[in-house]
């Protein structure tokens, strides 16, 4: 039976849904107000959110994974709630979900008109993107669904860098990034609901940090490397393997054969990247690599990929990533050290 004192949470869940998503705000979100008291003083306090877990016809399935989820109850049986978290739908980055899922639509749209604020985690947003809601507005999701976002949905504008997008909170939505930004979600939904001392006491308990850096240190150049169009795919191939040349555009467009504007605009509608855009790209990927797992100085890593002035080299790989060369090192070598054998040098 829903509470009506608390405010109620829908999760809204399917079998392309992550275990890791759904379960963990689930535990989150309940433990609300719960069990910070529970572990400091001894005493536990009051579950401040009634969370149910929610399906299109309520009956029993299997996510990802293999995973058992007995829902509380289908879309239609639950009431008025607060808040729709609309779980992550995992689908490739070339299969649009469109058609999938009518009757969580149709409910996303209903209850939205009703008051509720909906939220989604990941590929959760394509939803809510299909749904009509988001056009003109802003949002994201993992940065692999950018191109997706651009193509299927050209009236949204996709924020790959962000982890948790509050553009269109006013048109009460929320969308979150990759599936861990959950737990950026959980946080934002509890200190709204339940108040700021909550959300930290909340973070403390599951240790959340959130992701201050956004999603660019995470992303990664998804796009097909050969594109439809022979001239372009030719460039494309070519530039792969001598990104680090001097003036790497006006060689890519001597190659091609055609002038600069028309090689520039064929260049963009088959990649979606401006020519400089795309060497820029390819450029930060290998220094990525670089700075992940080699030793080699920052600045000998600029002169492997082209930039001979340190400068533009870490003003480049900043706007690419969000992060200088040093603290995108910093983070990943040490990601790199955590997964080394024990005894290995």
């Amino acid at each position: 039976m829903v509470n009506q004192d608390k405010p109620l949470i829908a999760l809204l869940a399917a079998p392309e849904t992550s275990a890791s998503v759904l379960y963990g705000l689930y535990d989150v979100l309940l433990s609300a107000g719960a069990v910070y008291s529970d572990m400091v003083t001894g005493a536990p306090g009051e579950e401040l959110l009634d969370v149910r877990i929610v399906s299109a016809d309520g009956k029993p399935f299997h996510c990802i994974g293999n995973i058992p989820v007995q829902p509380h109850m289908s879309v239609n049986q639950i009431e008025s709630p607060d808040t729709v978290i609309v779980c992550d739908l995992y689908t490739s980055i070339y299969d649009v979900p469109k058609g999938r899922y009518p009757r969580e639509i149709e409910w996303l749209k209903r209850v939205h008109k009703e008051g509720a604020l909906l939220a989604s985690v990941c590929s959760g947003s394509l939803l809510i993107a299909e749904s009509g809601l988001l056009n003109g507005q802003q949002a994201t999701a993992h940065w692999a669904y950018r191109d997706m976002f651009q193509r299927n949905f050209p009236n949204i504008t996709f924020r790959s860098e962000s982890v948790l997008c509050l553009a269109a909170e006013s048109e009460r939505i929320i969308t979150a990034g990759g599936v861990s930004a959950w737990h950026d979600l959980a946080v934002y939904l509890i200190a709204r609901f339940c108040g700021y001392q909550t959300a930290i006491e909340t973070a403390k308990v599951f240790l959340i940090s959130g992701h201050s850096e956004g999603q660019s240190p995470y992303s990664v150049m998804t796009r097909p490397m050969e594109s439809a169009d022979g001239v372009i795919s030719d460039c494309q191939v070519w530039i792969a393997d001598h990104y680090a040349t001097d003036k790497p555009v006006e060689k890519m467009v001597e190659r091609s054969g055609l002038n600069a504007r028309t090689f520039s605009r064929r260049f963009r509608t088959a990649t979606g990247f401006a020519p400089i855009e795309y060497v820029q790209a390819l450029r930060i990927e290998e220094a990525k690599q670089m700075l992940e797992t080699d030793q080699v100085s920052n600045e000998e890593v600029g002169n492997a990929i082209g930039y001979d002035d340190p400068a533009s080299f870490r003003r480049v790989f900043k706007r690419g990533t969000g992060l200088s060369p040093a603290a995108y090192r910093k983070k990943f070598q040490r990601i790199s050290q955590l997964a080394r054998p024990m005894g290995a040098s």
